[in-house]
């Protein structure tokens, strides 16, 4: 028998006393003494997929399930397979997960962690869930993490960048594919260095909450390594919809270069601003005035529209690389939707196959088993080449994207290029990190739950 049949670790809290008011029954399916919550006993498997369906996050949230959906049909042997053909474990075979046909329900986190929680809350309860997959906010990852971490059960983070995810509130039931904050600001200064010079001064604009923080804590640190001058940091409320009383400071700073931390709708209404101002046409300390994105997305790319053009950032993959993975999921998901992915798709989609690849080298559904089978796991055939679930704080390491508005785009889906394919070796950073917690910063013991 399976030692994760018999050993439970970690226990199931009820009432108050699990966090923000959170009641889950102790047990939710049972079909043994030593069952983990929501233990599948029938013919399916139940995926609980958690997107921004509104606010101002929307449109990521809505290719995240077109992906979701995808990856769910893939697994269930229905269409041309995408990645499963490409990943390098080969113990997914188009039969569901241990022969379970997958399933799956929604919710909508609005981007507000309260309905977040209350969203994942419902599909753990009603539908019986056995994994949590997306977002797309730093905030709402880091308030489901830690519920999924109180029922026992699995969360495949969606888009998340805050350092936190796997940071301070990282958490053994919670896994990371998405880059961070960090990585950002590792790829992207020297590129912004040599493009721009080393003698600049930066005001930054950043969305008040916590992804928000530790993107600008990121871009600062790693821009002033390499000579750059920090001028302002001023925080702006997520639920803005006009800077432009924002943007009019930036005139008389002194600043040269404008960095906005800002994504979603923030990005694309914060940079109409910033161009409506004139910032782009300026001179100022004898240089060109320019404006970097550290967090990139085609959606957003292709909302700001021509404002975009020569604007520098970062992603975690783009749909013009040329590997195998990334040329089989773009040929599935455009025949599937008539478009390319995000990349916030693309991470929503290795998720849910790398969730269901660890069930299926585990043999058990069990959280703790699922555990370790993703700690320290290496694979490739998910885009952006070789990759590691590091075991300490469950983060993805693998090479980081740094883009650019295209110039000259061909199409309506052709708002970005790729600059360059930063080495993974170049974003990497000791688990005990400073900006993830420091020698403070634990997993905690994994929960099998009910």
């Amino acid at each position: 028998m399976s030692k994760y049949n018999v050993t439970r670790r970690g226990a199931l809290k009820t009432g108050a006393a699990a966090g923000a008011g959170l009641a889950l029954p102790t047990i939710f399916t049972a079909s043994s003494a030593h069952a983990f919550t929501n233990e599948p006993t029938g013919s399916t498997v139940t995926l609980g997929f958690n997107v921004p369906q509104s606010g101002p996050y929307a449109d990521e949230g809505a290719d995240e399930l077109r992906a979701q959906q995808l990856a769910v049909e893939h697994l269930n042997g229905e269409g041309d397979g995408g990645m499963l053909n490409t990943f390098s474990s080969k113990a997914l075979d188009g039969t569901g997960i241990l022969g379970k046909k997958v399933t799956f329900v929604t919710g909508d986190t609005q981007t507000k962690s309260d309905a977040a929680r209350a969203a994942a809350k419902s599909m753990i309860e009603k539908d019986g869930a056995v994994m949590i997959n997306g977002g797309s906010s730093s905030g709402v990852a880091v308030a489901v993490q830690g519920l999924c971490q109180e029922a026992g059960i699995i969360f495949m983070a969606g888009l998340t960048h805050a350092n936190d995810t796997t940071g301070k509130d990282r958490k053994a039931n919670g896994f990371r594919h998405f880059f961070n904050a960090y990585m950002s600001g590792a790829a992207l200064a020297p590129v912004l260095a040599n493009a721009y010079g080393k003698e600049r001064r930066a005001y930054h604009l950043t969305a008040d909450y916590n992804w928000g923080w530790t993107q600008q804590e990121s871009i600062q640190a790693s821009t002033e390594a390499l000579g750059w001058e920090t001028v302002e940091n001023v925080l702006t409320p997520l639920a803005s919809t006009d800077f432009s009383s924002y943007i009019a400071p930036v005139l008389n700073s002194g600043a040269d270069v404008l960095v906005l931390n800002h994504y979603g709708g923030n990005m694309v209404n914060s940079l109409t601003n910033a161009v409506q101002f004139g910032l782009r046409d300026k001179m100022v300390n004898g240089k060109q005035f320019e404006i970097v994105v550290p967090l990139y997305s085609e959606l957003m790319a292709a909302g700001a529209g021509e404002n975009i053009k020569g604007v520098l950032g970062s992603m975690n993959w783009n749909w013009q690389l040329t590997d195998e993975g990334s040329k089989a999921f773009v040929k599935s998901f455009g025949e599937k939707y008539g478009r390319p992915p995000s990349n916030s798709a693309h991470t929503c989609y290795a998720q849910v196959l790398l969730y269901a690849d660890a069930v299926a080298r585990a043999g058990s559904f069990a959280p703790c088993a699922v555990v370790e089978a993703l700690e320290g796991f290496e694979f490739d055939g998910l885009g952006n080449g070789p990759t590691l679930y590091r075991a300490e704080d469950h983060q993805c390491f693998k090479d980081v994207l740094v883009v650019k508005g295209a110039e000259n785009p061909t199409n309506e889906y052709d708002t970005l290029e790729v600059v360059e394919v930063t080495p993974r070796a170049q974003v990497e950073y000791p688990p005990n990190h400073p900006m993830f917690g420091g020698d403070e910063a634990s997993l905690g013991e994994c929960n099998d739950g009910a």
